[in-house]
């Protein structure tokens, strides 16, 4: 099995305070390259942690987190992630309904059946955006 679902890796990593993890099913680089990225205001230290629908591992630097009223944050890392692309999966723990651009997240990696994690990324700040599709001149 290649993706995890969020609940699996919940109840593997969950050891005390408050833990959650993400995994992307859908997204890929290409799929993004098909939209124009427009940033919407001011971006944000933090968002609340219970209004994330899913996430969307663009690239070992780019994190879109889509919102349960369908708005779009995308966090683009300080610095590569290595092993982020890999299981397009993470893991975050926070002590509060936040996660802000002062967290660490932990690639997870699935390997012979065991889950681990692949280091700590700090992440960015989380700025608003508009995906609008591309027409075929523009492509």
């Amino acid at each position: 099995m290649r993706f995890l679902t969020p609940i699996m890796i919940s109840a593997i990593l969950a050891t005390g305070g408050c833990s959650h993890s993400v995994a992307n099913v859908a997204s890929k680089s290409s799929e993004d390259d098909k939209y124009i990225i427009k940033a919407i205001g001011e971006p944000k230290s933090c968002i609340t942690r219970s209004n994330i629908r899913s996430t969307d591992v663009i690239d070992n630097q780019t994190i879109d987190f889509i919102m349960k009223n369908g708005d779009i944050y995308r966090n683009n890392l300080p610095n590569k992630c290595h092993g982020l692309t890999f299981e397009e999966a993470f893991s975050y723990r926070t002590s509060v309904n936040q996660l802000c651009h002062v967290d660490i997240i932990r690639p997870l990696d699935n390997t012979a059946g065991r889950i681990e994690t692949r280091g700590a990324c700090g992440l960015g700040k989380f700025q608003k955006i508009e995906k609008i599709k591309k027409t075929e001149k523009e492509d």
